[in-house]
């Protein structure tokens, strides 16, 4: 077979600036936020930019969240983007998700002279049109309810579209009757002798394993609808939302594999572009590309530079406000004060900011390598959070700062057994493993690998 190449991105979270983004009430929003907001606008047109000119592939794939919050005057900016690539002689294909409309007038935001306002907001039934030429107007078949379709992207290759940003209980979910029209979709496929993969705004396998204990952050019946994809022969899904970088691979009780690429968002740290080439129908080659610098001033930092550090002021600011203004933390964070949990936070706040590694370690009777005892603790937290959402975490058994890691693991292990919390596959979640493998990546490369498909 042919090789069938294509680029994909996710979470553009392209916001109009002529909206408003400035202020007091802007700043005190930006205070604990990971990704960018004023900056999006040129951010995306730096990655346009970038594919115009890119010539392995004339195929772009978009993971969700293609605006900031349902503004309708940022669907337009993003579509102007569309369409001038599409003029370049690319082939476009979208999903969208829940950053992409908005069920109440209300709940649009951007920040104007007279502070936060909401702008004209997108409904829901409004996508399929506006995204027409990119995706939903020429698929082979559609789902219109759910916003799914199928694509030919290739000879021999389709593209399988999946929403599922209808809640149901709080959480995201595939219906019953999507799911029927999903096994008609791969039955088609194999029929016709056609390699199917996936693409889905929110995670399928946890991007780190201890997402899969945060509730909001994987969908409802995320293992049995991995398995059920991966049974029906897809083996491979494209997914973003978390705005994190991760390659992960479950393997069915029928020896069937799947695969689940999330890409980060190119508006916050780690900002990447995936480049991917099926060779075969069991080969794929993932690479990754940093998201392009950008008009703005950035003081002299490169794109990767000036978001790492945003992701690094957002952690600082939860961690400093602990000590500082817990309420204020607490609020952030939606958490009720229920007897002494202010107090403790507080206390933790002032440990963290104050404590240096080496302290830390002695405290805890944990041997700790000279490169890193003077680090401040607030400091090894924030490395250690941004590494899992940049993937390759580089906190493993065996470096200086993942051996204090696991050291404390195994100290406080006796406790992390008696914690009883399910994983995302129904069973008793090991809370070591969990930890360790989310601070340290074991497994996977999670920007450039070759994937076995079968």
């Amino acid at each position: 077979m042919k090789e069938t190449k294509f680029y994909l991105i996710a979470d553009p979270h392209y916001f109009a600036s002529e909206l408003g983004c400035s202020g007091d009430e802007y700043e005190d929003f930006m205070h604990y936020e990971q990704k960018c907001f004023a900056e999006t606008e040129n951010i995306n047109k730096s990655v346009f930019d970038f594919l115009k000119k890119a010539d392995e592939s004339d195929i772009l794939l978009i993971a969700g969240d293609l605006i900031f919050n349902g503004e309708k005057k940022s669907h337009e900016g993003f579509l102007k983007l569309l369409n001038s690539l599409k003029d370049h002689g690319k082939k476009i294909y979208v999903v969208t998700a829940d950053h992409d409309f908005k069920r109440n007038a209300g709940d649009t935001f951007a920040f104007g002279e007279n502070g936060r306002y909401s702008p004209e907001h997108t409904t829901r039934d409004e996508l399929t049109k506006l995204y027409a030429d990119f995706g939903f107007g020429d698929a082979i078949a559609i789902d219109k309810e759910h916003l799914s379709y199928v694509a030919q992207i290739s000879d021999n290759v389709r593209l399988l579209a999946l929403n599922c940003d209808l809640k149901e209980n709080g959480k995201y979910y595939f219906y019953p009757e999507q799911i029927e029209w999903i096994k008609e979709q791969t039955a088609k496929a194999r029929e016709d002798g056609q390699i199917m993969f996936a693409m889905c705004h929110y995670p399928i396998i946890p991007g780190q394993p201890l997402f899969s204990l945060i509730s909001p952050m994987i969908i409802r019946d995320a293992h049995k609808f991995a398995s059920f994809l991966a049974d029906e022969g897809v083996h491979m899904i494209f997914t973003g939302h978390m705005h994190n970088q991760s390659i992960n691979v479950i393997t069915t009780e029928n020896g069937n594999k799947l695969y689940d690429i999330t890409t980060g968002s190119i508006i916050a740290d780690p900002a990447v572009i995936r480049h991917i080439t099926i060779k075969d129908e069991n080969t794929v080659e993932i690479k990754s590309i940093p998201t392009p610098d950008f008009e703005w001033d950035t003081e002299g930092k490169t794109c990767k530079e000036y978001l790492s550090d945003m992701f690094d002021r957002m952690i600082v600011n939860v961690l400093t406000d602990m000590r500082d203004d817990t309420q204020r933390m607490m609020n952030k964070f939606h958490l009720e004060d229920k007897g002494a949990t202010k107090k403790i936070l507080g206390i933790a706040g002032k440990f963290i900011c104050s404590v240096k590694v080496g302290t830390l370690a002695k405290l805890l009777f944990i041997k700790c390598h000279k490169s890193i005892k003077k680090m401040r603790v607030l400091d090894y937290a924030t490395e250690l959070v941004r590494g899992a959402f940049e993937g390759n975490q580089t906190f493993k058994e065996g470096t200086p700062k993942g051996d204090v890691f696991v050291a404390l693991l195994r100290r406080i292990r006796f406790i992390l057994k008696k914690i009883d919390v399910k994983g995302w596959d129904g069973k008793k979640a090991d809370l070591y493993d969990i930890l360790k493998n989310t601070a340290g990546n074991y497994d996977i490369d999670d920007y450039n690998a070759t994937l076995i498909l079968k």
